[in-house]
């Protein structure tokens, strides 16, 4: 089990990352492709954190992280055919 100093940096770059995204919207350098393509990776990153330490996943079997990914590449596949069926 983790202790409360892993939680407490995790917490931080997790702020860390939501501040990035805010920046990246507000710095007028980036364009809002390149704001919209960092705030996606920075949505990932965090999902990442949340999901291996916050649901405790780097603590479990390998068969279950690998389930998980499964099951996370089954709702990207359904919001892809979703979004082709609405057009």
């Amino acid at each position: 089990m983790a202790d409360i100093r892993t939680y407490t940096l995790i917490y931080i770059a997790l702020v860390a990352l939501a501040t990035g995204k805010f920046v990246f919207f507000h710095v007028e350098a980036i364009g809002y492709d390149m704001a919209l393509a960092g705030t996606l990776i920075l949505a990932v990153i965090k999902v990442g954190l949340i999901a291996g330490y916050f649901q405790h996943l780097k603590e479990e079997p390998r068969s279950i992280s690998y389930m998980m990914a499964t099951a996370v590449f089954m709702v990207f596949l359904l919001t892809i055919a979703a979004g082709y069926s609405i057009q």
